[in-house]
């Protein structure tokens, strides 16, 4: 199993929504919010298609790799789970370093917020990059679906009809 940025970002945001995307059980394609994500990235900065490659690399997408400067940009529609979205771009930045791309730095933009921030790698990002993998992994590997665990993002989740079946709601 390749570990992408996905599996970064949802173990950050919950631990069953991780689960629930490694047996394939997805749900993004009937979600309106996913869907206006998108939309925001192919449509916030159409001039960069030219600039720069959109990269796979082991199991990674990445949005936009200016290779002259060594940047990776990730582009998000809201920055209500900014640190999901911080680790995801640091595990981008690592994934880069395996493969002898060196020196890499990210750019995390909200264009709809106007906002953008800069990512870096340190050590000790690498290490805990190690025990999130690790983590990952006795999720992804585990027959049972992890509790739920509810919280105020729960709402916009596009599993939410799924976790929330038969729950008393928020």
């Amino acid at each position: 199993m390749y570990i992408t940025g996905t599996h970064f970002n949802y173990l950050q945001v919950c631990k069953r929504k991780l689960w629930l995307f490694v047996i394939n059980i997805n749900m993004e394609h009937t979600s309106e919010l996913v869907f206006e994500g998108k939309l925001v990235h192919e449509n916030s900065y159409p001039q960069r298609s030219e600039k720069y490659e959109e990269i796979e690399l082991d199991g990674i997408k990445v949005d936009y790799y200016d290779a002259r400067n060594n940047v990776i940009h990730e582009i998000k529609k809201s920055n209500k789970i900014d640190r999901a979205h911080e680790w995801q771009l640091k595990y981008y930045i690592y994934v880069f370093e395996r493969n002898g791309i060196i020196g890499t730095t990210g750019i995390l933009e909200y264009p709809l917020l106007r906002k953008k921030s800069e990512i870096i790698l340190s050590d000790i990002d690498r290490e805990t990059i190690q025990e999130m993998e690790d983590k990952i992994k006795v999720i992804a590997e585990s027959d049972i679906c992890p509790d739920l665990q509810k919280s105020s993002i729960c709402l916009e989740c596009s599993y939410f009809d799924f976790c929330y079946s038969g729950e008393e709601e928020l």
